[in-house]
């Protein structure tokens, strides 16, 4: 073993020294959504049309889950077609330029491949080539943990705008004989342009995950087990354990949504809304009760007649919610997503 001479050493350290500096970007002090799109499933799928292969009733859908119906996309209709509709009144109702996007983020769980992603087909069909583009796999979650990459990215100056995407088309993935969540899923896109802002406009995201629940919600199968099983293995598609989810959703999430909360330096009482992932009925009404919402507070219950749409289920109630009361624009919503991983994220937000 040798010695580096000391000389040696002090040339290193000098060269190190007269090394040309690095320039950095320099980005916008706050971000905000500046507008958000949306696109839902051409078929209207009511209870009564699937209760039976899971010897059920309409009125047991809509005691355990306050779902009436839920929005299905057509056989030629994929996810990235969902998401372009959305995509494009997002950037309309923005003012924004495809061109101009600096990133499109797709969350999504339900692409037709592995790999490319969706979001580079996507950034071709909108005409934002050459925007870096990446697919998020973080199931419900996923459009939460867009919006905080969007805000690092415009507060970095790596953007100056960011495309971020739930896309999802679950009846790809719904067992008609399932009871533990496929009577929920529907399918749909919600998008939203994210923007440099003068004020505060999303707040610090309180996100994790619990791998210890990883198979709580998930495939029945591989894909590798559909490929070798010889007929003998169903294409693969979605199942949960309800308790373990429901459990978890009611008691963790709510610590999830108040640290959020607290974050952002706000109370309950100064929201306009409360936009939870659209899981499950019972789940959003033991949130507002946890959480001490006043009635003014509007709390988004798109599931009703969309259903579960895992990662587009947070902008596509949005959408609604700014539909159907235009009133609660410009004011702040605390938005949670959470489920398959288990993963969670939430941050409050100002409402385009």
């Amino acid at each position: 073993m040798t010695s580096t001479p000391a000389a040696e050493t002090e040339v290193d350290q000098t060269a190190i020294a007269k090394a040309p500096g690095l320039t950095q970007p320099v980005g916008s002090q706050h971000s905000r959504i500046l507008a958000v799109g949306a696109a839902r499933g051409e078929l209207v799928v009511p209870n009564e049309d699937i209760v039976g292969p899971i010897d059920s009733s309409d009125e047991w859908i809509r005691q355990r889950t306050g779902v009436i119906t839920r929005t299905r996309a057509g056989k030629d209709v994929q996810a990235v077609d969902l998401a372009e509709t959305a995509s494009r009144e997002a950037l309309e109702r923005a003012g924004i330029r495809p061109e101009q996007l600096g990133a499109v983020l797709v969350a999504t769980v339900s692409n037709t491949v592995q790999t490319p992603s969706m979001a580079a087909l996507l950034t071709d069909r909108i005409g934002a080539t050459p925007a870096p583009a990446y697919d998020i796999s973080a199931a419900c979650a996923g459009y939460t943990y867009g919006i905080a990459q969007a805000d690092a990215f415009i507060r970095a100056g790596l953007a100056d705008y960011v495309l971020v995407v739930g896309a999802e088309k679950l009846s790809n993935f719904a067992k008609s004989t399932d009871r533990t969540i496929s009577f929920l899923l529907g399918d749909g896109a919600g998008a939203a342009v994210v923007g440099p802002s003068d004020t505060p406009g999303i707040s610090k995201t309180v996100w994790g995950s619990d791998g210890s629940k990883w198979d709580a919600v998930g495939m029945d199968s591989t894909l590798e087990a559909y490929r070798d099983g010889a007929g003998s293995v169903e294409w693969p598609t979605l199942r949960q354990e309800g308790q373990t989810v429901f459990r978890w959703a009611v008691w963790e999430m709510a610590k999830a949504a108040k640290l959020a909360l607290e974050q952002a330096g706000v109370t309950a009482d100064q929201l306009a809304a409360f936009i939870p992932h659209q899981a499950n009925m019972r789940i959003i009404d033991e949130f507002a009760k946890q959480l001490g919402l006043p009635p003014a507070v509007a709390i988004a219950r798109d599931i009703a007649t969309t259903g579960n749409t895992s990662a587009a289920s947070i902008p596509l109630a949005t959408h609604r919610l700014l539909e159907e009361q235009p009133e609660l624009s410009g004011g702040l919503a605390l938005q949670i997503g959470f489920g398959a991983g288990l993963v969670f994220g939430a941050q409050v937000v100002r409402l385009p």
